[in-house]
């Protein structure tokens, strides 16, 4: 993917954090995913007091996608940002979910400030297998 086009989401996903309803972290998330049939989805994280309730910005876009498209939905293209000039990489289960909707998924996020680019695969190398 060209590079231009990858700043570009990711810059829509630092968007989409600004919607983030985040008031006990503090810690805006915004994502961006591109689906095999060529559709976008943003998702910001949702916070709730009870933190086991809470739901990050990758799966907010992707049970969008999921939603919106039906059960044959795969990804090609996960875009990651924060708001407020931090950097990071989805958590440990994003990983999982964007795994189990094609573990060839490419995943970009900032981290150190540089852009990186990694598949699902190189993220999360031992995920769960489907049974």
């Amino acid at each position: 993917m060209d590079q231009k086009i990858i700043e570009e989401k990711i810059q829509t996903a630092k968007k989409a954090a600004l919607n983030a309803y985040a008031p006990y972290s503090k810690f805006r998330v915004g994502c961006v995913v591109e689906t095999h049939a060529g559709n976008f989805y943003e998702g910001c994280n949702v916070e709730n007091i009870s933190y086991g309730l809470a739901c990050c910005a990758e799966r907010t876009a992707i049970f969008k996608a999921a939603s919106t498209e039906g059960p044959s939905m795969k990804l090609k293209h996960v875009f990651v940002a924060m708001a407020d000039h931090k950097e990071g990489a989805p958590c440990g289960a994003c990983r999982q979910v964007i795994a189990e909707f094609d573990e060839s998924t490419m995943v970009y996020f900032k981290l150190g400030g540089e852009t990186k680019t990694m598949t699902v695969s190189q993220l999360l190398p031992c995920n769960f297998d489907k049974l």
